[in-house]
């Protein structure tokens, strides 16, 4: 950074993490004051001396994450820390390291899906539960810009290496046996999926067609965000070329997995949110499912339908995993891509999803495609669209005095409005003055694109 920057600036802390652009908003400097920020705030948080505390810590494939991990683990220890180094793992590997040894935190050093020239920080306290803005990384914030002071040093560090236990882990959630023959497309993105999930899928009875599995933090092919089309074009050709029976793209830290069918049409994460719900209530009958306010109605639906309870949570995996916990729910999903396990300390994992859909699709005598047909000739949505909005909260409240008569309104994150037959959510974004619209017809699609108009007018007026 230059000598303009702040150590770290306002900006780098986000809602669910703390990221930026390396060299202009956050560099080692950065990560070692957030190392002993957090084994403050930490031991706070555990009711503990920073020396007592055992810290995980990971980090990706990036080019800066070598020297950023070192930087954080040496505020760790000048804090009096033991730290447990990973190395170079998948996020939801930093996660099961602090879930099944009982750690009291960690820190994954990742920028998940964004652009090569960011930096970031995912931190969790015990359980793998996420810190966010709301709770602790506020407090790393102000820890940070009071000064850091003395630090009294005595901390240690050991390396460990999860990658066994942790593959053995996430095959408990299926029987491999059931799995196959099926041609897929998997797309690592250059990202970290290929290491983490590679390995586990050469071993079950599938024609693997693999595309970028080695990590590299220069991201040549594509950027590491499946969610925008232009970083899925590839696999798509490449479904449809070879004839396989579905893709399956990762995002950089591998946290989260998008499905493409056969068709080389890509999967809405709340389609596929639904038929992981099925699964878990097959295995879990009666069992509490957690879904997002952005979500179609497919997802309670299907819940309903299969017996099982539901409820809202608001979105980000911050939220969700303190959610899960307080409900006891066997599983969650988000529209965005990230589905949370009861039996994964309730976190979000990207390789899970893929083996429970390989398993599914494998005993289920439908395709993929057939599956995704099925919600997309009842169940019609709009996807995502973000507006600009000088003044988010006031465009709130004249949504709410617009479409409020005869809809059953909801406050949990933004607005959400519901009539029997459509429904919207609105929500601010969290970083950028935004509002994010997703719709849902349940007439026809045409009705949805007239909905969908009707309400961008008003958000844009």
């Amino acid at each position: 950074m230059t000598e303009a920057q702040p150590l770290a600036p306002p900006g780098i802390f986000k809602a669910y993490d703390i990221r930026g652009l390396y060299g202009s908003e956050m560099d080692e400097t950065t990560a070692h004051a957030v190392g002993r920020a957090f084994a403050r705030v930490l031991g706070r948080l555990r009711d503990k001396q920073p020396s007592e505390l055992r810290v995980g810590l990971g980090r990706d494939m990036r080019l800066t994450a070598p020297l950023m991990a070192a930087e954080l683990r040496d505020g760790l220890i000048f804090e009096g820390a033991t730290v447990l180094d990973a190395g170079m793992v998948a996020t939801e590997m930093l996660y099961h390291l602090v879930g099944s040894r009982e750690l009291d935190g960690g820190a994954m050093v990742t920028a998940s899906h964004n652009p090569k020239a960011y930096t970031g920080v995912k931190l969790v306290r015990e359980g793998a539960l996420a810190l966010s803005g709301d709770a602790g990384i506020g407090d790393i914030q102000r820890e940070i810009e009071a000064g850091l002071g003395h630090a009294p040093g005595g901390g240690s560090f050991e390396e460990v290496d999860v990658w066994g236990e942790y593959r053995a882990h996430a095959l408990t959630f299926i029987d491999p046996t059931k799995i196959g023959p099926m041609k897929v497309v998997v797309d690592g993105g250059n990202g970290m999926a290929g290491p983490m999930v590679g390995p586990i899928l050469r071993k079950l009875d599938l024609d693997l067609k693999e595309m970028y599995f080695e990590p590299n933090g220069e991201f040549p092919d594509h950027e590491p965000n499946p969610l925008l089309e232009e970083n899925r074009q590839l696999i798509v050709e490449r479904v449809r070329s070879t004839g396989a029976d579905l893709g399956i793209a990762w995002d950089g830290d591998a946290d989260r997995c998008f499905f493409i069918d056969g068709e080389g049409e890509f999967c809405d994460g709340d389609f596929i949110c639904a038929l992981l719900a099925r699964s878990a209530l097959a295995a879990n009958p009666g069992a509490m499912i957690l879904y997002d306010p952005r979500s179609s109605r497919a997802v309670p639906d299907l819940i309903a339908a299969e017996e099982g309870r539901s409820e809202l949570s608001r979105v980000g995996h911050a939220f969700f995993k303190a959610r899960m916990r307080e409900e006891g729910a066997v599983f969650g999903g988000e529209v965005s891509g990230h589905y949370y396990f009861r039996d994964f300390w309730n976190a979000d994992s990207g390789t899970i999803p893929a083996l429970l859909m390989l398993e599914l699709l494998s005993t289920e005598g439908r395709s993929l495609a057939e599956l995704m047909a099925g919600f997309r000739s009842r169940y019609f949505i709009s996807g995502e669209i973000n507006s600009e909005v000088a003044d988010p909260e006031a465009k709130l409240e004249e949504i709410v005095e617009r479409f409020g008569g005869g809809a059953e309104i909801g406050r949990l994150d933004g607005i959400s409005v519901d009539f029997p037959e459509w429904h919207f959510n609105v929500r601010p974004s969290n970083t950028e003055p935004l509002l994010r619209l997703n719709l849902e017809s349940l007439v026809s699609r045409a009705d949805m694109e007239a909905k969908r108009d009707e309400v961008l007018g008003l958000i844009r007026a």
